[in-house]
């Protein structure tokens, strides 16, 4: 059996994530097999394996800290909200359903026998397994039949490190609340405390840390400082939606009520030549070098929010003088026609953007594939892609095809399978891709940025830039390190060596 430790967290974004993938790059570097775990995960940001099947990227960016291929029983279930009180719901990677978030709790504790045979599998590989909880164990509401945080840990007997968010403010409150609140079966499991994004001067905390250990009986296994890094985070409260900077190539990303696979855009924001903007209204779109609609995951709905508050219209005039591109869902929208048949989303006829010639109708089945090869001759600003190789995977409810030009809306035979970029025929500016990574091999986006400079009538210095996955590599290596300075973790070793005593 492999050893196994858990982190949970006082709360939602309290750093789960980026704990259990600095510890799994800890345990990388000190020479064990290492994999990452999350039982369920609620997100948008969603990855395609090898195989075809669909898991949540947090586990993904864990499983590369730890060095291994990401494999989709690291996720069981994840959860991609459809809207406030919904949820579809995917199981070992396929769609099993859409449920409202009623129906899922009462359904929930039939899934658990997926969730044994998923970390069994894991078992097979790992020596030591890193858990990530979800939220905070302190719900109550929710304890019954829990699945992802004190009831996984049951399941797997594993010892349990609690993190708090001092960033926030409040940090003693939430980890001596949280443990108030766990039965006193609960509270045995929690092994030590941590507290996360610590700034200032750690003094002046000490005499705070001595009286959270006396009240709480738990040692504090560390105070991790507050971290700059550049790596992909959950989607649900993601601080990279905030971030204004500015830089001489400025790129707007409409941030719809439901967009899906940001991620999309990371290798952009780790190039300080570049600005990402996320936007929510004409008043913040201003002037950009470059337009993108992401991904959604409720692609007529957002497009009628866009159409309501006006970025549409703002999009199309921007379209005329500047680049402006759509990723799957957003592709979606770019073209003249979304239909609905079987109802994946609202059903019905909508409108698209009429920016290019593509009609797209939403089916049941969800497509899933990974894709690499060279893209085709690009016309307009971002001819300079041309037969540049990508990688990447497809993630989409629906199937766009191609239209005849001129002519009443009408499906021809042959489908945009081999053009992984659809450029328009009447306005050279835009462009659509169903691609998700497209970016991310460094020539592309290199390649864009280069491009948009051109148009802009400038030269950037230094303009190869660093290899993306090169980039996330020196991320991991300072999270790890900089855990490994201010973690107890001889303490951490010795929680994994009690794990599974009996």
């Amino acid at each position: 059996m492999s050893k196994v430790i858990m982190i949970q967290g006082t709360m939602s974004n309290a750093g789960k994530s980026f704990l259990v993938a600095g510890l799994c790059r800890i345990l990388k570097q000190d020479g064990y097999r290492v994999a990452p775990f999350k039982s369920q995960n609620m997100a948008l940001n969603s990855f395609i394996t090898e195989e075809g099947l669909e898991m949540g990227r947090a586990q993904v960016m864990q499983a590369e800290a730890a060095g291994i291929k990401p494999m989709v029983c690291m996720n069981p279930i994840l959860l991609k909200p459809t809207n406030h009180t919904g949820s579809q719901v995917i199981v070992n990677g396929e769609v099993l359903g859409n449920m409202s978030a009623k129906d899922y709790f009462a359904y929930k504790k039939q899934l658990i026998p997926d969730i044994k045979k998923a970390f069994q599998k894991l078992e097979e590989y790992a020596d030591i397994i890193v858990i990530e909880g979800a939220g905070s164990p302190a719900e109550i509401n929710l304890r019954e039949n829990d699945i992802v945080n004190m009831g996984l840990a049951e399941m797997v007997d594993a010892p349990v490190l609690l993190v708090g968010d001092i960033d926030r403010g409040g940090v003693f409150a939430q980890l001596l609340g949280t443990l108030m609140l766990l039965t006193e079966e609960e509270k045995e499991r929690v092994k030590g405390l941590i507290i996360n994004k610590f700034r200032g001067d750690k003094t002046i905390l000490d005499p705070g840390i001595v009286m959270l250990e006396e009240k709480g009986q738990v040692p504090v296994a560390g105070v991790v400082p507050y971290m700059e890094l550049a790596l992909e985070d959950e989607d649900s409260l993601t601080e990279r939606f905030d971030k204004k900077g500015e830089s001489c190539i400025d790129i707007a990303v409409i941030r719809y009520p439901r967009i899906s696979n940001f991620t999309d855009f990371n290798v952009f924001e780790q190039m300080k030549e570049v600005s990402v903007r996320y936007i929510t209204s004409v008043s913040e779109l201003h002037h950009p070098d470059m337009v993108i609609l992401p991904g959604s995951k409720n692609t007529m709905g957002d497009l009628k929010w866009m159409r309501q508050n006006g970025l549409e219209a703002a999009v199309k005039r921007l379209a005329e003088e500047i680049p402006v591109c759509g990723i799957c869902g957003g592709y979606q929208m770019l073209g003249e026609v979304i239909t609905d048949p079987e109802g994946v989303e609202e059903g019905g006829t909508l409108r698209g953007m009429e920016l290019l010639p593509v009609a797209t109708e939403l089916r049941e089945e969800k497509v899933r594939c990974q894709v690499e090869g060279k893209l085709h001759e690009l016309g307009g600003v971002f001819s300079n892609l041309s037969r540049l190789e990508y990688v990447g995977y497809e993630i989409h409810m629906g199937k766009t095809e191609f239209l005849e030009s001129g002519k009443e809306i009408q499906i021809k035979n042959d489908t945009l399978q081999e053009k992984k970029i659809m450029v328009s025929d009447r306005n050279k500016n835009v462009y659509g891709t169903y691609v998700h990574g497209i970016f991310d091999k460094c020539g592309i986006a290199t390649a864009v940025v280069q491009a948009l400079a051109k148009k802009k009538g400038i030269i950037i210095e230094n303009s190869i830039f660093e290899d993306y996955q090169s980039f996330k590599e020196k991320q991991y290596e300072k999270l790890a390190n900089t855990l490994r300075e201010y973690l107890n973790m001889e303490e951490i070793y010795g929680m994994l060596r009690e794990a599974h005593l009996e």
